[in-house]
């Protein structure tokens, strides 16, 4: 039987929640609002840290939590969100191992996606895909785009269990929730 989309994303999740080091943090995280919302519903509740709309706050306070032993899976629903937070993500954390000559290696996950145009399109504001743009300037951060469901699975794994000091963006597809 196939796996569907969905499906991988909450066990992934479920799978992240078991840590004991890590917090989901973010909009829509602990209240509906999003579709990332729903892959969440098991994840106990003293794991979500709900945020008002103050995305480059968010980063920071993710890279916070990393910075004293916490992993945040910190949720940006859309790449148009996370542009937002680019400040924290590209001058802060994508650096700050170089800054600190190796002394910190915060270690973030980041959750975002390409906004689904189907059925209903929500117009360009929200349909962004940034990933090479990123990759351009966050050279110490790997984006892993989540084409297929037997993909999603393996890179949470990996996000979780690195010891490269790295931190990962994890990029999902809005319209692949129903669809795969």
């Amino acid at each position: 039987m196939r796996m569907k989309y969905f499906d991988e994303l909450s066990r992934a999740m479920e799978m992240l929640a078991k840590d004991e080091r890590t917090y989901f943090i973010g909009q829509a995280v602990a209240c509906a609002g999003t579709a990332m919302t729903n892959t969440v519903k098991n994840v106990p509740r003293e794991k979500l840290l709900e945020l008002p709309v103050a995305e480059e706050m968010q980063m920071g306070m993710s890279i916070g939590l990393a910075l004293v032993g916490h992993i945040p899976v910190s949720f940006y629903p859309r790449w148009n969100f996370l542009l937002l937070a680019v400040n924290q993500l590209v001058n802060h954390l994508d650096k700050m191992s170089i800054i600190s000559n190796g002394g910190f290696r915060p270690k973030v996950i980041i959750r975002t996606g390409i906004g689904s145009e189907r059925p209903l399109h929500p117009q360009f504001q929200h349909i962004g895909d940034y990933t090479e743009a990123f990759r351009l300037m966050c050279p110490n951060i790997e984006i892993i785009r989540l084409e297929e469901p037997e993909d999603i699975f393996p890179a949470y794994q990996k996000a979780l269990g690195r010891e490269d000091g790295k931190s990962t963006i994890v990029v999902e597809y809005g319209d692949y929730y129903n669809e795969k």
